[in-house]
């Protein structure tokens, strides 16, 4: 093919695979002909920007990456397929920074000279295929094709890299429009990062993450992606069409695609996009992206819904103090019933997470019951002083969970796992330690009555309605679901309650009769009211 022109490397990228001219010779792959060659290696970093952030509701502390093949870059003009039997095939517009001088522990402020260009990207996903990835992504972001990267290069010495913005257009409607100053890691910082764990080689590219407005493109789709600095260079518009294979995976060689609302949500960029019904829904997180698909804590353990005092107030006050003062305030259907305590001796305190099952039918556990399903997220997921709570319709003829599944409950810190449904390995899981509540004992695994459906949602356990976010508090008379925003009313009442029928305990111990102690007339409550002004 013809030679093509691009910037010349910086000073300091003298090791480029290019003359002072800045041409590059000839290449016999066209997918390659905006980069220097064939890249080394191209490392993706998962979320980066805090519009994505703000839209998936939760922020990384650090930035963290997956690999792509460069097998999986394409050249501006070139064709996408969406695989038969699929239906989430996401886009995301990139900035991608081409690695100019070899880079091994490079300090932040040298980082920017070792990128010798900057160009765009699309970093496209099959989302239906994210949960046989486990985080590792080679399927779902490693298809041909799936690393569209042009169609020029712009000159690193000549931007600042904080002044680069990204957008993306949707068959001609911009759906991302955003600039590097508004990522979370700012762009030289990903280069000291990664150079922290291997060398970053000439040639190697790095996608920097997306913004906001990543969404699903379907057959006859056209996306297109521009890196740019507002009145400076650009990199053109890389252009992709979107088209439908027709070639099936074989499931006698490894997973088959699966979705759910949860994919769903995560491809089209929230619930209303999807065309799904509002509600809470779990979005997994950038530990999701990361793959292990942890989804933000609905109620962070550490928010003041369960401060450490008010954590104490609810281990000190029993659950029957509890379900009398929800009662009192008109919620009797709050008490998760059937369910009984493997450790009866324990409190159980914490915040719903919430995972539903639904009745077992051959062809969905087929398509959810295997790979990285609901279940197993949740129980990958779960945050320190959360509950996981199952709803399985009261169906004990199936186990729920394990000792393998409770052991990785234990070892994230989680507070206990209610379940309205089976315990298989009972005297195992008991042996962890962790409170764990079912409806009874059953050997026989999920596929006999279950199939693992959706996590993070509104669901029925044990006759009662559990949301995300809820406070579970259960010990050996049962559990009860508290909605947060009352629970510091309930639990200061009961305590008080508690305080009051001591105190008629031992008047009662004493030899007085119940009758007009219990509860209190006039007369006894002047008795006690004078007691607790004396404590005062």
């Amino acid at each position: 093919m013809d030679e093509i022109t691009v910037p010349t490397p910086s000073p300091h990228a003298a090791g480029a695979s290019r003359g002072a001219s800045g041409r590059v010779g000839p290449t016999a792959d066209r997918r390659f002909s905006a980069l220097p060659g064939r890249p080394g290696k191209i490392i993706a970093i998962h979320l980066s920007y805090a519009s994505r952030a703000d839209q998936r509701g939760r922020r990384p502390q650090h930035p963290s990456y997956f690999f792509k093949p460069s097998s999986s870059v394409a050249a501006s003009g070139d064709t996408i397929e969406r695989p038969e039997g699929t239906e989430l095939l996401a886009f995301e517009g990139e900035i991608a920074l081409v690695i100019g001088t070899p880079a091994r522990r490079v300090g932040l402020a040298d980082a920017w000279d070792h990128v010798a260009w900057v160009t765009a990207a699309n970093d496209f996903g099959l989302y239906d295929l994210r949960q046989s990835d486990k985080g590792s992504n080679v399927r779902s972001k490693g298809g041909d094709g799936y690393t569209p990267v042009g169609p020029t290069l712009i000159d690193a010495r000549t931007i600042h890299p904080d002044a680069l913005r990204v957008r993306t257009w949707l068959n001609g409607e911009i759906a991302q429009d955003d600039t590097a100053a508004g990522m979370i890691f700012p762009l030289a910082q990903l280069v000291a990062d990664l150079s922290q764990h291997f060398t970053l080689e000439t040639g190697d590219v790095i996608l920097t993450g997306t913004p906001a407005g990543s969404s699903v493109a379907k057959p006859g789709d056209v996306v297109e992606v521009e890196v740019d600095v507002p009145g400076g260079p650009s990199s053109g518009r890389l252009v992709t069409t979107v088209s439908q294979g027709s070639a099936a995976f074989d499931a006698e060689l490894g997973s088959l695609p699966a979705v759910d609302d949860l994919q769903r949500t995560e491809a089209w960029g929230s619930r209303e996009a999807a065309g799904l019904a509002a509600g809470s829904s779990a979005e997994s997180g950038d530990l999701a992206e990361a793959g292990r698909f942890e989804a933000q804590s609905p109620v962070s353990a550490t928010s003041p819904v369960l401060a450490d005092a008010l954590r104490a107030k609810l281990e000190a006050v029993p659950v029957a103090g509890l379900s009398a003062q929800l009662r009192k305030r008109g919620l009797n259907n709050v008490h998760v019933d059937g369910v009984r305590p493997l450790h009866p001796e324990a409190k159980l305190v914490g915040i719903a997470r919430t995972l539903r099952f639904v009745p077992n039918r051959e062809d969905l556990f087929a398509s959810h019951g295997g790979g990285y399903n609901a279940q197993k997220r949740v129980f990958d997921a779960v945050g320190e002083g959360e509950v996981v709570v199952i709803e399985a319709r009261g169906e004990a003829g199936s186990g729920t969970l394990g000792d393998i599944l409770a052991i990785r409950a234990h070892a994230r810190g989680a507070a206990g796992i209610v379940t309205d449904g089976g315990v298989r390995d009972a005297a195992a899981v008991a042996a962890v330690g962790i409170p764990v509540y079912s409806a009874g004992a059953h050997p026989a695994v999920l596929g006999r009555k279950h199939v693992p459906w959706d996590a993070d949602v509104t669901i029925a356990c044990g006759g009662t309605t559990v949301q995300p976010g809820d406070v579970i508090v259960g010990d050996a008379d049962g559990v009860v679901v508290i909605p947060p925003g009352i629970v510091e009313e309930i639990v200061d009442a009961a305590l008080a309650q508690e305080d009051e029928d001591a105190w008629i305990a031992d008047r009662v111990a004493e030899g007085h009769p119940v009758d007009g102690l219990f509860p209190m007339n006039a007369e006894w409550r002047a008795k006690y009211d004078a007691r607790e002004g004396d404590r005062a």
